[in-house]
């Protein structure tokens, strides 16, 4: 493809992806255009395979001088892209075998409520808390940024406070309703997560997103902030509530973990773990595992038994807690994802099918 070309092209392959319920767009040198849809990638090979110049053309296209730098020096950028429809997309440039290759994340303009992400409503009733720190978790790609922006979205419709947004790059675009929203974008607004969380104790802030936390001074930033009156919502690449309070006590020295686990048995509010399953019937569709801080929780990550929690979600059903494999199995039993769709995400098989049975 000559390089003047696919720039020009891009817009079009984005929209595809729009106008098929796509979650991605893949670009490769020596490749066709590929995208993501329910799960599945498909090569758009109706078009012409991807050249190393157009590439190269491409990054000067859509690339500021800064991102270039950057893309050159650390060999991966982050940015979005926005196209005609108002549509936006999440980038990320990067080398592979000394070429370029792109991955582009569609990001819809409707921000939906819980109710249309099938994700249970009772996740809202932790912003309903003045303080405390809420993790929403999973794996990448796994719609756990739609989870946040819906959350929100529900404080911006709802409550009257003041909202900070710290993400890299921004994503859903918040429109400032009863709440004032403001959207900080990390090497734009700010130079990292950590600096602008700090801010936030300067800026009169209610409610604050941390599109990541990544490391141990965001983590901690983070816990200091819910302790000291701010509502803070995160996220972490974790793959259930065990692992993601046992990923934020690990982070810290050997020293001071003990001090971290009272400082998180307190701040902590809650769990969602998700993940999305191909649903029968054609999209995708979460399951979530969901754990409620109550007193058994607060006192098993004091006492460094986080282990157990596990047994505490299965049997605070009453209380709005599911274990994941609850979770898949309630999906399975209704009919809206396939046994084999769902066993490779289950954390016991043998509870898994136990709970098939019994369901």
């Amino acid at each position: 493809m000559k390089s003047n070309q696919l720039a020009g092209k891009l817009k079009k392959y984005l929209s595809y992806v729009v106008q098929n319920n796509g979650s991605d767009l893949h670009m490769s040198v020596g490749s066709y255009p590929i995208i993501r849809v329910d799960g599945l990638l498909y090569r758009l090979d109706k078009e012409q395979i991807i050249t190393k110049s157009g590439m190269e053309a491409l990054s000067e296209n859509i690339l500021n001088d800064g991102q270039l730098k950057k893309l050159h020096t650390q060999f991966n950028v982050d940015f979005s892209v926005e196209i005609e429809s108002e549509d936006r997309f999440r980038a990320n440039m990067f080398y592979q075998k000394s070429n370029l290759s792109l991955a582009l994340r569609f990001i819809p303009k409707k921000i939906k409520t819980l109710k249309e992400l099938s994700i249970p409503e009772c996740v809202y009733d932790f912003v309903k808390k003045s303080q405390g720190l809420l993790l929403v978790t999973g794996p990448t790609g796994h719609g756990k940024t739609t989870t946040l922006a819906s959350l929100i979205e529900h404080i911006n419709h709802n409550k009257q406070q003041h909202i900070i947004t710290i993400e890299d790059p921004i994503e859903y675009l918040h429109k400032s309703d009863r709440c004032l929203i403001e959207q900080r974008e990390v090497y734009r607004d700010a130079k990292s997560f950590q600096s602008a969380l700090r801010a936030c104790f300067r800026e009169d802030v209610d409610v604050v997103l941390v599109g990541e936390m990544r490391d141990l001074d965001t983590i901690s930033t983070a816990i200091t902030a819910a302790e000291t009156g701010h509502l803070i919502l995160g996220t972490l690449h974790t793959n259930d509530s065990v692992q993601t309070v046992d990923r934020i006590i690990d982070v810290f020295p050997a020293y001071q973990q003990n001090q971290i686990r009272f400082q998180l048995a307190n701040v902590l509010l809650g769990v969602a773990s998700q993940r999305l399953l191909k649903q029968i019937g054609g999209g995708r569709i979460p399951a979530v595992e969901i754990l409620i801080k109550n007193n058994a929780v607060e006192n098993l990550i004091r006492q460094n038994q986080t282990h157990q929690i596990g047994v505490t979600i299965e049997t605070s059903l009453e209380q709005g807690m599911v274990g994941i494999n609850r979770s898949l199995a309630v999906l399975v039993k209704e009919g809206k994802v396939a046994l084999e769709e769902a066993e490779p995400y289950a954390t016991d098989i043998s509870s898994f099918r136990m709970l098939l049975e019994t369901l």
